[in-house]
């Protein structure tokens, strides 16, 4: 509680007579010594001052409230949330397969045509990928002309159409579709790529050749 400041009291002094009065002036009489002044009248407002009759003391301490003793240990941390598991990868749907018939000599227009269908309906270059199980795309053979980095460089990318050859699918990423050429090429050669393709797919596998000999491979474990 703050301490409300008192009227300052002023006390008379006893005035006795002169010892030697003035020249031409009475001794004044004396008077006699004012006892203490009543206390003054509350201001608007303020509560009156309390005249203390002993020497003003503390206002005690509010022992409704404890002094803070030393800091504790800092409580653990509370546990992360645990992110969402991902979903697991023999969880994960399979792409979905299309088949388009043509014949060995006509697989790679085939594939091409499917692509430029791919780009028009809303796909970027960097999700496609093409392989062939005979010749290799005039692509790849042009790309390949200038060495194996080059050719890899352009893989890692991911901006454009990639081909590859089936010897080379294993070491080709995955992307969203997969197009496959079936072109030619020994059976092993087309099993290998339709095997890896279906791997690499993300979500639509396109294979494009002779039905019987696709189905027989599929069919197989593919």
């Amino acid at each position: 509680m703050p301490l409300i400041p008192e009227e300052p009291q002023i006390h008379e002094k006893a005035q006795g007579p002169r010892a030697t009065p003035a020249s031409g002036r009475t001794a004044p009489t004396p008077r006699p010594v004012p006892g203490p002044r009543p206390a003054a009248p509350p201001r608007p407002g303020r509560p009156g001052p309390v005249r203390p009759t002993a020497p003003a003391q503390r206002a005690p301490r509010d022992t409704t409230t404890t002094k803070p003793g030393p800091p504790g240990p800092a409580a653990p941390a509370a546990p992360a949330a645990q992110a969402a598991p991902a979903a697991n990868a023999a969880t994960v749907a399979a792409p979905q397969i299309q088949l388009i018939p043509a014949t060995p000599d006509g697989a790679l227009d085939a594939a091409e045509e499917a692509v430029d269908l791919l780009l028009d309906s809303g796909r970027t270059p960097g999700d496609v990928l093409v392989l062939t199980t005979g010749e290799p795309h005039p692509w790849a053979a042009h790309e390949l002309s200038f060495g194996d980095a080059a050719y890899w460089a352009q893989h890692d990318a991911g901006d454009d159409v990639f081909y590859a050859d089936a010897g080379l699918a294993e070491r080709a990423a995955s992307r969203a579709v997969v197009v496959v050429a079936v072109n030619g090429g020994p059976e092993a050669a087309a099993a290998r790529a339709l095997g890896v393709a279906h791997t690499r797919a993300g979500a639509l596998l396109i294979v494009c050749g002779d039905p019987q000999r696709i189905n027989s491979v599929l069919g197989a474990g593919v």
